[in-house]
C-alpha cells in the first residue's frame, strides 16, 4: 500500500475540469481545504493563511499560497505554485486569488461574506457552487483502500483497551491512562507497517476514553478519573492513513452488565443494523438517519438522543454528506459513512457505539470490524 500517486489527483483534476466546462465556467477556485487536499494532493496544515487550488477548463492548475509555504507547494506535482506576501494582507488573499486566474466565469466553493461584493465585480460571473463535493461524496477504489486500513488500526485501539484495561484499572489507570496506553500501542503498529512508505504524509490516530457518567457528554474532556465497577466505558477512534480517515468506537463494560446495560446495548445494534439495511435500499441520507434512530426511540430511549446517526468520511473526518435531518442526498455505491447510535443518560451513564460504513454495489461494506467480532458478552472488561 502506498500513498495516492500524482496520476490520481490529476485525474481528479480532470473530472473537476470536465464539471466545470459543463457549467459553463473557466474554471473552480478551490478555497475548502478539504477540496483543496482532495484536488492537489498536497496534505498541509490548516491555519489562518488561506491556500488556494485553480482548476482552469484549459491549462494548468495552480496552487495559490502564502510565501512562507512556497517551498512545501514547490514539492506538489501537476501544478504551478503562485505566492501572496501575507495574511491578512494590502489585499484579501481569496480576491487576490480571483484576480490571478484571470478568469470572467467562475466559482469559488467557499468564499468569505465580507468578500461577496468585491468578487462579484471582479467577474462577469460568480458562482458559489461547491463543484467538487459530488467527486468528494463517491470515493474510488484508491481511496476505499486507505479508508479499510485506516479502519484496521482503528480497530487495533479497541483491541488494545479490551484487552488491558481490567488490569490497568486494577492497579488505578485513569481514562487519561487508558487512553494513552492503547492509542500508543497502534500508534506503534501503524508507524511500523506504513512509517516509512507513508512518511510525509498524514498517518495518526485519535481517540477519547470516558467512563460512567462523563459517557453522558459526547465530546466531554478525557479526565484523570478511575472507572467504577458496574460502569460503561466509552472509547471513540479515529485513524488516518495517507490523508483518508476511518472510525471504530464501542462502549464495553466494567464488570457483568446489568439488564438495563443489555437493554441499551441491543438498542444500539438494532439502530446499526437499521442504518446498514437503509444505506443498501440506497434511501436518502435523512431517510437513513431516521430509520437507523426508529429502534432507539422505539426501545425507550427517544429522550436520550444527542445527535445525528453518522457523517461521511474521506480527506475530512467529518465531510459531506451527512446522515442527519436535512440533507437528502441519496446515498448510493462509493459513499463513505460514520455509523454512531448514541444513548446518553445526563448524570447516569452514555453509550455510543462507531462503525465505517462503504456502500457498495451489492450492499454495505463494514471493514471496522471490531463490534461484529465482539458480540455484547465480548465487550466486558473483567
Amino acid at each position: 500500500m502506498t500513498p495516492l500517486p500524482a496520476s490520481f489527483h490529476a485525474m481528479l483534476r480532470d473530472r473537476l475540469r470536465a464539471r466545470a466546462s459543463a457549467a459553463g465556467l473557466d474554471g473552480l477556485l478551490l478555497l475548502a481545504p478539504g477540496n483543496v487536499a482532495y484536488a492537489s494532493g498536497w496534505l498541509f496544515s490548516v491555519n489562518e493563511r488561506p491556500m488556494g487550488l485553480w482548476v482552469p477548463v484549459e491549462g494548468e492548475a495552480i496552487l495559490f499560497v502564502p510565501h512562507l509555504e512556497l517551498e512545501n507547494a514547490l514539492g506538489v506535482a501537476g501544478v504551478q505554485v503562485s505566492t501572496y506576501e501575507e495574511f491578512p494582507g494590502l489585499i484579501p488573499p481569496a480576491l487576490w486569488m480571483i484576480a490571478q486566474t484571470g478568469a470572467r466565469r467562475l466559482a469559488v466553493d467557499a468564499l468569505d461574506a465580507r468578500y461577496l461584493s468585491a468578487a462579484q465585480g471582479m467577474v462577469a460571473r460568480l458562482d458559489l457552487t461547491d463543484h467538487c463535493l459530488p467527486e468528494r461524496t463517491i470515493k474510488h477504489a484508491p481511496e476505499l483502500a486507505l479508508i479499510r486500513e485506516a479502519a484496521r488500526f482503528a480497530d487495533l485501539v479497541l483491541e488494545r483497551l479490551l484487552a488491558q484495561a481490567g488490569d490497568m484499572i486494577a492497579q488505578g489507570a485513569t481514562e487519561l491512562d487508558l487512553m494513552a496506553d492503547c492509542t500508543g500501542h497502534a500508534r506503534r503498529a501503524l508507524s511500523a507497517t506504513h512509517g516509512q512508505t507513508f512518511a510525509g504524509t498524514k498517518m495518526g490516530i485519535t481517540a477519547s476514553v470516558h467512563s460512567g457518567p462523563r459517557g453522558a457528554l459526547p465530546h466531554g474532556t478525557v479526565l484523570a478519573r478511575v472507572p467504577q465497577k458496574g460502569e460503561p466505558i466509552i472509547a471513540g477512534i479515529g485513524c488516518s492513513l495517507g490523508g483518508y480517515h476511518a472510525e471504530s468506537g464501542v462502549t464495553l463494560v466494567y464488570g457483568d452488565p446489568t439488564a438495563d446495560q443489555r437493554r441499551v446495548m441491543q438498542a444500539m445494534a438494532d439502530a446499526n443494523a437499521a442504518t446498514i439495511q437503509a444505506l443498501a435500499q440506497r434511501q436518502t441520507c435523512t431517510s437513513v438517519n431516521d430509520a437507523a434512530l426508529a429502534p432507539i426511540r422505539a426501545a425507550g430511549f427517544g429522550d436520550t438522543i444527542r445527535h445525528r446517526i453518522g457523517h461521511g468520511m474521506g480527506v475530512e473526518g467529518h465531510e459531506a454528506p451527512w446522515l442527519s435531518p436535512g440533507d437528502d442526498t441519496p446515498t448510493g455505491p462509493g459513499m463513505v459513512f460514520s455509523c454512531e447510535p448514541g444513548i446518553y443518560r445526563p448524570g447516569h451513564d452514555g453509550w455510543r457505539c462507531i462503525e465505517t460504513l462503504i456502500v457498495t454495489d451489492t450492499g454495505v461494506e463494514t471493514p471496522s470490524r471490531f463490534q461484529s467480532t465482539h458480540p455484547f458478552d465480548a465487550r466486558v472488561i473483567s
